[in-house]
């Protein structure tokens, strides 16, 4: 292994970055500007049993050191994904890549991930319990831990791949969703997902998103993920994956001293297309600068 390398459920990355899912489509759009194989994989775009438009619009609205998005989870569908955008990722990342899966049922989150199952580039299931802007599903999942728990074991009964558990911080104690899930055999824990916030347009007197409010992500919200991160990581003993405001390479190394084994970058792709590449370039520098030797002295893979 490498000296940026670690181990994420048993299958190596050269280096812990990772694009996160919403902020990095599915990968082939972000490989006409640079080679993406340099990423440790990437969390490719939230996606459900069935096609989804996505919430109206305004969907996005700024705020200090960040950004409110009410997106709305808009995919083609498991199906159109299976049989367009995989095949033209294995044009250009011959790596795993992590599937974002997000329902609105037991029943639909199971029914996704048995159909990604079967994919030979999917190296991992995340799964998306978190969305905080999407009525009648999503977040409602991950904030009780018995549905957190049902989910999660609905899900491993239908694959022999990975399943990480993407948490909410919309809750009160983080830590009591994370051991449920692994209780229910999550292989992992991603957290955190975006924060619940909104804006009002002071001219119009109304909130500036149609969906009234939306996920608050960006710089702003980082010291709140590295606590829950450090919190996570003591409670279970899965691997954790951390994110949420990451956008230098100190920062990465901040989430790998809470206990993170790898890091995603969100929001950070949206304002600068090569932000994650700018990371793993400078991650070396970094590690030099602070007298790291290698990324599995501060936390390592499981």
């Amino acid at each position: 292994m490498g000296r940026l390398s670690t181990t994420l459920c048993g299958i190596e990355l050269d280096n812990p970055v990772i694009p996160a899912s919403g902020t990095f489509g599915y990968g082939w759009e972000f490989a006409r500007w640079y080679d993406i194989n340099c990423l440790g994989t990437f969390s490719f775009k939230g996606t459900t049993r069935e096609p989804r438009f996505g919430n109206p619009t305004p969907r996005i609205a700024e705020c200090p050191a960040g950004m409110i998005n009410a997106v709305g989870l808009q995919n083609p569908g498991v199906d159109r994904v299976i049989e367009e955008e995989l095949p033209a990722l294995r044009q250009v990342f011959h790596k795993k890549v992590m599937a974002n899966v997000s329902g609105f049922s037991v029943e639909d989150y199971a029914y996704t991930c048995e159909r990604l199952d079967k994919e030979e580039q999917v190296g991992w299931l995340e799964v998306n319990i978190s969305c905080p802007n999407v009525h009648g599903g999503g977040m409602s999942f991950g904030t009780d831990p018995a549905l957190a728990a049902e989910v999660t074991r609905a899900v491993k009964q239908v694959t022999k791949k990975p399943v990480l558990m993407k948490l909410s911080p919309n809750v009160t104690d983080i830590t009591a969703i994370a051991r449920a899930c692994e209780e229910a055999g999550a292989d992992g824990l991603s957290l955190i997902n975006t924060l619940q916030g909104m804006r009002i347009d002071l001219k119009k007197r109304k909130p500036i998103l149609a969906n009234v409010m939306g996920g608050v992500s960006g710089p702003a919200v980082f010291p709140v993920a590295l606590r829950m991160v450090y919190q996570v990581s003591r409670a279970v003993s899965i691997p954790v994956v951390g994110m949420g405001g990451v956008t230098t390479a100190e920062d990465v190394l901040e989430m790998l001293m809470a206990g993170a084994c790898a890091v995603e970058v969100g929001a950070a792709n949206l304002t600068d297309p090569f932000a994650c590449k700018k990371i793993i370039q400078d991650l070396p520098f970094a590690m030099d600068r602070y007298h790291i030797e290698s990324v599995s002295e501060l936390k390592g893979g499981h």
